[in-house]
């Protein structure tokens, strides 16, 4: 391989190094999006969009959403402090919401089926990633991120 070549191999991976660094700068909307966007990237009902509710006092999340496999919004930002409320759609069969391991709290609702059906958690912290465990293979993920 020529100098040449070898300049021009290391100038690209310097700039594809430069872009990313500067992506990562001004491409996500708060922290813990990276964390997030990889716990997300199988889900359904996620395009890489973390739905901003702060200034809510509340906030509901479907459980059941779409085909009756996803949360919706798969993902959203909230305020410290915010009540989540997951209200169950009736479709899908019988969900629940369950604490990933990378979440910063520890949280599990019953397993339950019926339309109405709710389950708040009030987060002080984040990010915190979710699933529901009988449709976790089948996309069933969600995440809460909190702002700073």
């Amino acid at each position: 391989m020529s100098d040449l070549s070898r300049r021009r191999i290391l100038r690209g991976a310097g700039a594809a190094l430069a872009a990313g660094a500067v992506a990562g700068c001004i491409g996500g909307d708060g922290e813990g999006d990276g964390t997030i966007d990889g716990h997300l990237s199988g889900a359904n009902n996620y395009d890489g969009t973390v739905v901003d509710m702060t200034g809510e006092s509340e906030v509901t999340v479907a459980v059941g959403a779409g085909n009756g496999l996803a949360f919706d919004p798969a993902a959203v930002r909230v305020d410290a402090g915010t009540t989540v409320t997951w209200e169950w759609t009736g479709r899908g069969g019988r969900h629940n919401v369950v604490a990933a391991e990378e979440s910063a709290s520890e949280f599990e609702s019953d397993l339950a089926g019926g339309k109405g059906v709710t389950f708040r958690q009030t987060f002080e912290s984040g990010p915190q990633l979710y699933f529901c465990n009988p449709h976790r293979a089948q996309g069933m993920y969600g995440a809460v991120a909190i702002a700073e």
